[in-house]
């Protein structure tokens, strides 16, 4: 084992005090809202909690339990950020692949329409008309389908398969008489893991925060997501 020295020593103690600072300042406010979950919302108010909780009430989680519409979003939204997830991310995949291989005829003039639309929609009102006439509205899958794929997330997806992927291993499972699918599925995908996991990340959040279009295209509340619930109440609070 390689001894340090003493100047090492220095550097890695100093990084190591910055480092636990960094960490510090970013679960403090995750640490915060936790205890202060558990302490009397008045001691809250008035700043007096720091570090733990001051005059600890499970009150706040007898109220949220008791509210039925609350429990209900998290329902919904579980059920649309799960299978939303799930058709994000197939479409991202079946999307990229192919856009990835330069052999693909019209591959380029695909990816220029895709672009086309990052820039130019047909905005709000247009959308929702679409969603009327497919008669999307007030159902589970407007939240779904409504955001079914992200054409910045097929970019980065198709950039992984361009750049990541050997281009010699599906060559040879070519040779050995594989077809694109079963290439994709048993050779791609497994090598693809990390941008998999980006994409369930993105795709997750974003349906995990979206309150939007539920805002526009759900009037039923039982179909409401957490966040559509959770700006009710805070609009309440509010006017309160």
């Amino acid at each position: 084992m390689i001894s340090k020295s003493k100047d090492d020593r220095i550097i890695d103690t100093v990084l190591y005090i910055i480092l636990s600072f960094v960490l510090f300042i970013v679960l403090y406010p995750l640490y915060f809202v936790v205890i202060a979950s558990f302490s009397d919302p008045l001691s809250v108010i008035a700043g007096n909690v720091w570090f733990w909780p001051v005059k600890f009430t499970l009150e706040p989680y007898r109220m949220v339990f008791r509210d039925p519409d609350i429990l209900t979003g998290y329902k919904n939204t579980l059920l649309y950020t799960f299978f939303g997830t799930i058709l994000n991310v197939t479409l991202t995949v079946t999307a990229a692949y192919p856009l990835s291989k330069s052999r693909l005829k019209g591959s380029n003039f695909v990816m220029k329409m895709l672009v086309f639309t990052m820039y130019f929609g047909g905005g709000l009102i247009p959308t929702y008309l679409l969603i009327s006439k497919l008669k999307l509205l007030n159902t589970f899958w407007v939240m779904i389908i409504s955001n079914a794929v992200s054409v910045s997330n097929i970019i980065i997806t198709r950039t992984y398969f361009r750049t990541g992927i050997p281009v010699e291993i599906e060559e040879s499972a070519y040779v050995d008489g594989s077809s694109h699918i079963n290439t994709l599925v048993r050779i791609v995908l497994p090598l693809s893991k990390p941008i998999i996991a980006v994409m369930i990340l993105f795709y997750g959040v974003r349906h995990w925060n979206s309150y939007f279009d539920g805002l526009i295209y759900l009037s039923d509340k039982s179909r409401f997501p957490l966040q559509l619930i959770l700006r009710g109440i805070l609009i309440q609070n509010q006017v309160s």
